[in-house]
């Protein structure tokens, strides 16, 4: 139930800062499908990472 509120606080956060990355500039013209699926893997990952991290940090420091 944790990681369920983790992913809730996090996701946001990811998608906020991964907004401020020019995703498009390293596609080629006219890849705006590809450039979303990858911009949506990003937020995926980053927030797997970030969530597993502050689980395992919270279970290891009690």
């Amino acid at each position: 139930m944790l990681k369920f509120f983790l992913y809730l606080i996090v996701i946001p956060l990811v998608i906020f800062a991964v907004d401020s990355v020019n995703i498009n500039g390293i596609f080629k013209k006219n890849k705006v499908y590809q450039a979303r699926v990858f911009y949506i893997l990003i937020i995926f990952s980053v927030s797997y990472l970030v969530c597993n991290f502050l689980y395992d940090f919270v279970y290891v420091a009690s």
